[in-house]
């Protein structure tokens, strides 16, 4: 067995910290706690674990992604050799049995990502079924990757993704999300086992905000989309100028002009801001740029079928062409023009 650390944060937290810290150390886990800004009257019960526990603290609270960065910024600067990392909640909604169950499963796959996997009934609370089955749906449609409990915080993951996770951007709940959608556009495996599902007084503990971090949570999606939109401003724009001035007997040509600059456009946005691909320049225009061609030839064929064959106009057909066709081109430049590549494990 590796040697096994138990990272455990903690914001403004009850007494049930100690006995979870505790559990942890007697099952053998060094463990690194986290005081993500609780303030002067939690400090008693973070001394009560300093004796199992290595505690790191500062006076302001900046979230869980800054927490856990923290906690492997330590982690990275203390401890050497291999070993297995699992992150778990303070308030004893993930059983130590299970941390330990999801760090055997992650050191029989050479340290890859293990996820404790919650299953949700109709005892869960509302807000977290819902939340799951949302983020799991877009999850899905966005990485190509299944994953049922996206929002579980019971994770293990040996020491060389370590650095990797650390760079992974994030302070609040966004970060957890923004590691998968990482992992899952890499290709990398994430692993899934069944854990106990607790839920303490209805989850009224949580700090998580369903509208508030769903909007930080989905932050990248909306970039994508901005991007989207844009690029096709840009396309309609020049589309309608190419007709005013080319007439509606030129529609086809029009709509091939207005593409190529639209697409240059949305090309240099996603890559440089949305995706931030560090991919040579010329290997993907080249993938974005087959995908923009065959978009453009299915985009061309539906716009002429509308326009031509249903005799629809114009400027409507064109707006339904692009909603038809805009689903298919976010996949494919997610999962393959700006796919980031696996890293080959060491």
């Amino acid at each position: 067995m590796e040697k096994r650390i138990a990272v455990i944060l903690a914001y403004e937290p009850d007494e049930s910290m100690t006995e979870t810290v505790r559990k942890a150390y007697e099952s053998g886990f060094l463990v690194v706690a986290v005081d993500d800004g609780s303030g002067s009257e939690y400090a008693h019960i973070f001394d009560s674990v300093k004796e199992f526990a290595h505690v790191l603290s500062y006076p302001q609270n900046h979230g869980k992604g800054y927490a856990l960065k923290t906690a492997f910024k330590y982690i990275l600067e203390n401890f050497s050799g291999d070993f297995i990392i699992v992150t778990m909640d303070c308030d004893g909604q993930h059983r130590v049995s299970d941390a330990q169950r999801v760090c055997a499963e992650s050191e029989s796959k050479g340290g890859e990502l293990v996820i404790g996997s919650r299953k949700q009934s109709a005892d869960s609370p509302l807000r977290s079924r819902f939340g799951n089955s949302v983020t799991r749906m877009v999850f899905k449609i966005v990485t190509g990757c299944g994953v049922y409990d996206t929002q579980s915080g019971l994770r293990s993951f040996g020491s060389s993704m370590l650095e990797r996770i650390a760079q992974i951007e994030g302070e609040r709940y966004e970060f957890e999300m923004n590691v998968l959608m990482e992992l899952g556009r890499a290709g990398e495996p994430i692993h899934e086992i069944p854990i106990e599902t607790i839920y303490i007084d209805n989850n009224s503990g949580s700090h998580f905000n369903p509208i508030k971090d769903s909007a930080i949570i989905y932050k990248e999606i909306l970039k994508f989309s901005a991007s989207s939109f844009t690029g096709f401003l840009v396309d309609y724009a020049m589309y309608s100028l190419l007709v005013a001035l080319l007439g509606t007997n030129f529609v086809v040509v029009a709509n091939i002009l207005a593409r190529v600059v639209s697409s240059t456009v949305n090309f240099t946005i996603n890559k440089k801001l949305v995706f931030r691909s560090d991919e040579k320049l010329v290997k993907s225009a080249v993938k974005y740029f087959t995908l923009a061609a065959c978009i453009l030839i299915c985009n061309t064929a539906l716009l002429y079928l509308l326009t031509n064959v249903l005799k629809m106009g114009v400027f409507i057909a064109k707006i339904l062409v692009e909603i038809c066709l805009f689903i298919i081109s976010w996949i494919v430049q997610r999962r393959v023009v700006f796919r980031k590549k696996a890293r080959e494990k060491a």
